[in-house]
């Protein structure tokens, strides 16, 4: 009876076909990284595919300004969450322009200098949750690191 269980196992193990869970995951990964390298781009995206919809958040970081790993990966989700919530959420953006003037005056002439600052300020608030990892890797220039966040969004 041992030897007749022993056998129906091993048969059962060698016809059973392994699959993998995230087939779907790494197939979606390999395309967003080909677009990607086709044409790099930043911010938000909405990304289709047959039957779901997912918001994506794309930060690159000069690798140079992080030496700890663990640092650039969190700064890289903190404006992963920023960006998507500015998308979700909306944004109030305001400017001020300063314009200074300043003469200047020696003994032969006089001269205007006029100095302009401007300043714009975006603030958003809101929740962003459920923002995954998806990817991240070496820009093509080696000098910085690409970091691919998304959510799946509901289809309406």
């Amino acid at each position: 009876m041992k030897k007749l269980l022993l056998l129906l196992t091993l048969a059962f193990t060698l016809t059973a076909s392994a699959q993998s869970f995230n087939d779907d995951k790494t197939a979606f990964t390999n395309f967003l990284k080909r677009m990607y390298t086709a044409t790099p781009f930043e911010g938000v995206k909405i990304v289709d595919d047959y039957d779901h919809q997912y918001l994506l958040s794309v930060i690159s970081l000069d690798k140079t300004k992080y030496t700890d790993p663990s640092i650039m990966n969190r700064v890289a989700q903190v404006k992963a969450q920023s960006q998507a919530s500015t998308f979700l959420n909306g944004a109030t953006i305001s400017m001020d322009m300063v314009i200074r003037t300043s003469e200047l005056t020696s003994e032969d002439s006089t001269s205007t200098l006029v100095e302009t600052v401007e300043s714009i300020k975006q603030n958003s608030m809101g929740f962003t949750q459920g923002l995954e990892l998806l990817a991240n890797f070496e820009n093509t220039d080696s000098k910085r690191m690409v970091f691919m966040y998304y959510r799946e969004i509901k289809k309406q």
